[in-house]
């Protein structure tokens, strides 16, 4: 369970990296802090800006933090793709021209998110604890 964790934390880390390396991220020269208007894309669709890469390093190191212990690893699994799923539905409930979409969020943006959310939750409640006798 922790490895799984640790591995899931890594990513969010790597990808919090390459969100400010110009050429991986496209149109990196219009990234802003925190705005709909930042035409940035992680791999040229995920659109990104400053606190969307910030916010995946941050995920990445609670996520490492809590990957110590199985009991952590558990809650960073389920409780951050609650917080994933959460994000999903903001993204469809926010118009992607509103200042509410301050992440910012495109299309490619929420289907990851509902993928994330799924998939996190669901290594959390299957992934074997340590030591549990596995058939």
């Amino acid at each position: 369970m922790s490895k799984v964790a640790a591995l899931v934390a890594a990513v969010f880390l790597l990808i919090g990296i390459l969100g400010f390396i110009p050429g991986i991220t496209t149109n990196y020269d219009t990234m802003q802090f925190a705005t709909h208007h930042s035409d940035a894309k992680l791999f040229g669709v995920f659109q990104v800006s400053i606190l969307h890469n910030l916010v995946h390093l941050l995920f990445g190191v609670v996520g490492l933090a809590l990957a110590r212990t199985v009991s952590g690893a558990r809650i960073f699994l389920v409780g951050g793709g609650v917080v994933y799923l959460l994000l999903w539905l903001y993204g469809l409930a926010v118009g992607y021209e509103s200042s509410a979409n301050f992440i910012p969020l495109n299309d490619a943006d929420n289907w990851l998110h509902l993928f994330l959310g799924i998939g996190m939750i669901a290594l959390g409640l299957v992934t074997p604890r340590r030591g549990r006798a596995t058939r």
